[in-house]
């Protein structure tokens, strides 16, 4: 047999191997290039949030996404911070209390050709509710013998909409495993809610309260306090800003 049949012949057996690899080949980029990913954001748990992530490829290099993210109810780790953005040495912030959760809907620019890789921008919409548990102490007949001081729990919600934008990278660590690297973002919008105390009061305490209540100041935000014979009500409105950054979200694509 010449050199050229041989070399022929081998070539041939190369072209018979790459066609019977062919389905297989297709296969696993069909697993590896799945349109949908299910995420767990691993990073948020250091802050006690539990955070979700839904992302489905919809046209080449845009895809789009949901996440939920839920922290329970408790005190806050920071309460130091809160003490400097909050003006009141009426409220006893060892026992304030918030939980919120958030539905976050975003649409993925990835700069890359493959979908779902690489690095990406991420115009955002946050919707957010924050249950809150506010206690205001008031002093009845302060300066007087008779004076005793109670402690009023002003529980409520605050929700809020905030358009905003990310960056952040993400990439294949596995066949079918992905990372997600949030690198940083945020987010302004408005908020909006009410605090109650419901409870009979009489007219001793209502001034006592309505004077406590109506000292409380947190620039920017504007509070307005009512207080009458059944209870009290604190109505909160103003900005709302926030930062993403800095989350790991481990995903299965599929």
């Amino acid at each position: 047999m010449s050199k050229f049949h041989k070399t022929k012949k081998k070539h041939m057996k190369k072209l018979m191997v790459l066609l019977v690899c062919i389905p297989f080949l297709a296969q696993s980029q069909r697993l590896i290039g799945g349109k949908n990913i299910v995420k767990w954001n691993v990073a948020s748990m250091a802050f006690k949030n539990y955070h979700f992530t839904f992302e489905r490829h919809i046209f080449k290099n845009i895809s789009f996404s949901v996440s939920y993210r839920t922290m329970p109810k408790g005190t806050l780790p920071y309460q130091d911070l809160l003490r400097d953005q909050i003006s009141s040495n009426d409220i006893d912030f060892s026992k304030l209390e918030i939980g919120n959760t958030a539905i976050t809907p975003e649409a993925r620019i990835y700069l890359g050709l493959r979908k779902m890789r690489g690095f990406y921008f991420a115009p955002y919409v946050r919707f957010a509710t924050f249950d809150i548990t506010l206690p205001v102490k008031y002093t009845v007949n302060e300066g007087t013998p008779t004076a005793i001081t109670k402690e009023a729990l002003m529980t409520g919600k605050i929700k809020s909409t905030s358009p905003g934008l990310m960056i952040g990278y993400q990439f294949h660590i596995a066949t079918k495993v992905v990372l997600d690297f949030q690198i940083i973002g945020g987010h302004y919008g408005t908020s909006k809610g009410d605090l109650n105390f419901a409870t009979t009061l009489n007219t001793d305490e209502q001034n006592a309260l309505r004077t406590n209540l109506s000292e409380i100041q947190a620039n920017p935000f504007k509070f307005t306090s009512t207080v009458n014979g059944s209870g009290a009500k604190i109505m909160s409105d103003g900005p709302w800003a926030g930062i993403r950054g800095i989350n790991l979200g481990l995903g299965i694509r599929f």
